[in-house]
């Protein structure tokens, strides 16, 4: 049986041009009613959006409403003057929703700033209008941040993919506290496929581990995408997967994927992909 399960529709593009392979700009409505349809038909359950995604809300929202689909939907709350409760509010309207899967900070900084908007969180949960709530996260520092404050949060999403294992170590301590994890960035936001030749001066130390990569794809005649996208969701520790679409060819081409097998062979390689500049890693980083 294919892992359709934990794949998570990751929808920015559905609101705004994202992605630095993405030729396309914004997803049309009528590539979302076809991704969303598949996605259904293919056992997908969750979709992740974000308040701070443009139009993405009212795109999804726009196909729920005429056909609702089950799926279970993760939304963000980002920087705003308007409250958690307002924001929210305004979100389900949008996706045409009584509740929510998930709710998740979406800008830490912000968090931080402001703590006091995590009890709107802990409110919204506690009066059943979202099942689980938690923190959309960049490094791992940010993690350290949560667990010597003792925030109680049930659902985080973070980056993972095979060049960037920095949240790796926490796996086994989240676990042990029940929270449910989703990763993103799985190829690293397109990376991995682009032409190294193509690739900007700013990100040139990591030419050498994508030299590697395709090296080593071409000598196992495989898809960077079988390689990568099978290691995240074959972790045992990972709930979710959040893969960004921008046409229904190319959710078929990533669930086509997943009937590849991972050997020891792929992970000894994964292992040996030490990168040492991990600042890099980061997209904010690339401008």
């Amino acid at each position: 049986m294919k892992s359709t399960n934990k794949l998570i529709i990751g929808t920015v593009q559905f609101g705004l041009n994202y992605g630095i392979n993405n030729q396309n700009g914004k997803v049309t409505q009528n590539e979302v009613n076809s991704i969303l349809s598949y996605a259904n038909v293919s056992g997908v359950k969750m979709i992740d959006t974000s308040y701070a995604y443009g139009t993405s809300e009212h795109a999804i929202g726009s196909v729920l409403k005429q056909n609702p689909l089950p799926f279970n939907i993760v939304s963000k709350y980002p920087r705003s003057e308007k409250s958690v409760s307002a924001v929210f509010k305004e979100s389900l309207t949008r996706l045409g929703r009584e509740n929510l899967y998930g709710y998740l900070v979406h800008h830490f900084d912000f968090y931080q700033n402001k703590p006091q908007i995590w009890q709107d969180f802990v409110e919204l949960k506690s009066e059943g209008k979202v099942s689980k709530i938690g923190f959309s996260l960049y490094t791992v520092d940010q993690l350290q941040y949560l667990l010597d404050n003792n925030v109680d949060f049930d659902l985080l999403q973070f980056p993972y993919n095979i060049f960037d294992r920095q949240f790796e170590t926490y796996f086994p301590e989240l676990k042990k506290r029940g929270v449910e994890i989703h990763t993103r960035s799985v190829f690293l936001q397109g990376l991995f496929f682009k032409n190294i030749t193509a690739v900007k001066e700013k990100l040139h130390p990591l030419k050498p581990y994508l030299e590697k990569l395709h090296s080593y794809c071409l000598l196992r005649e495989i898809k960077i995408e079988q390689l990568a996208l099978n290691y995240v969701i074959n972790n045992s520790f990972i709930d979710g997967v959040v893969i960004g679409v921008d046409t229904v060819e190319q959710l078929k081409s990533n669930v086509d994927v997943l009937n590849f097998k991972i050997i020891d062979a792929d992970i000894d390689f994964i292992d040996s992909l030490n990168i040492k500049e991990k600042e890099l890693l980061n997209p904010v980083n690339w401008n």
